[in-house]
């Protein structure tokens, strides 16, 4: 097409949602369900481990990060999807879908790293328990922290902006629940060779990732087998399990919606990975770290007892 012949997209359509007439409200109630305990339990967690001093320790701490990071990471893309179910219009603005990618991205992203700092922590905690304090200090997990943050942020940051400059002239179906960089950059009537280049450094930073995250857990179980004492042996499985089933949920989803390269998925399990990785995986996280953690759990219950004790003297 000849570049004087181009029409500007200015928006993109989700053609992949269902007319209200056909049923979307079926698909809206769960989603809407499943968003709101999203967002309860991850508020529960963070507020459980901010107000409770006995949870006030390196390992809750990232813990109460990845709940918060989790809230916002939902929040860019379910209830866009929301809409989409019960709107007639299915559309997102050009900047808009610039700025889902960015933050549902660079959330992945942050969270991903606070994860490995979490397998670190156990790493140090459990393989050398008595240099723990020393090492885990408060300066470096806010170090830890905010290092995630800001990378995370900044990484996206040029693959954006690269986006942002590419020309869009038509079609504008999006074949994606929300805005992603594959979908998206099908659409770009120039030549996005570029994609293979952004394919390897997500590749990069996922294996990294992994890699550092598995060795650490080999080598706390290697560690944990060790130990004499059955009662101790089992407490420190039940402190790394909730990790770890976290961790292969998380980059379980990441591996088959970014790692699978050439091979393409039929367009329905396409989406299933993409739900899976947007909404499934982050509604397991309160889920796991209340349910399986005693600690987290009498935290939770002592929030809920003081917001009733208080009701009570305040009626």
């Amino acid at each position: 097409m000849d570049q004087e012949n181009w029409t500007i997209v200015t928006e993109f359509y989700f053609s992949d949602f269902p007319q209200f007439e056909n049923g979307s409200l079926l698909l809206f109630i769960p989603l809407l369900f499943i968003y709101i305990f999203i967002i309860v339990g991850n508020l529960m967690i963070f507020f459980a481990v901010r107000l409770d001093t006995r949870l006030h320790n390196p390992m809750y701490n990232f813990i109460s990060i990845f709940s918060f990071l989790e809230i916002w990471y939902t929040t860019v893309t379910i209830p866009k999807m929301l809409s989409n179910l019960v709107s007639e219009q299915k559309s997102i603005s050009f900047i808009g879908c610039l700025l889902q990618m960015y933050f549902f991205h660079s959330l992945g992203v942050t969270e991903g790293l606070v994860l490995t700092v979490m397998a670190i922590d156990r790493y140090v905690a459990i393989c050398n328990p008595l240099r723990y304090a020393i090492i885990m200090t408060p300066q470096l997990c806010i170090q830890l922290s905010s290092g995630s943050c800001i990378f995370g942020f900044l990484m996206l940051l040029p693959e954006i902006v690269w986006i942002s400059t590419l020309p869009f002239c038509g079609p504008n179906q999006i074949q994606q629940l929300f805005c992603d960089f594959e979908p998206v950059l099908r659409l770009a009537c120039t030549d996005t060779s570029m994609i293979l280049v952004q394919d390897v450094i997500h590749a990069v930073s996922i294996l990294s990732s992994v890699s550092i995250i598995s060795l650490s857990y080999l080598r706390i179980i290697t560690v944990i087998l060790r130990i004499p004492s059955g009662e101790s042996r089992q407490k420190a499985f039940s402190t790394c399990a909730a990790h770890i089933t976290i961790f292969l949920l998380f980059f379980g989803s990441v591996t088959l919606m970014y790692l699978h390269f050439s091979v393409t998925f039929p367009p329905l399990l396409d989406k299933a990975i993409a739900l899976m990785f947007a909404v499934l995986a982050p509604l397991f996280n309160p889920v796991i770290y209340s349910l399986r953690n005693k600690d987290m759990k009498d935290a939770i219950k002592k929030i809920f007892c003081s917001q009733k004790m208080f009701n009570i003297c305040g009626s």
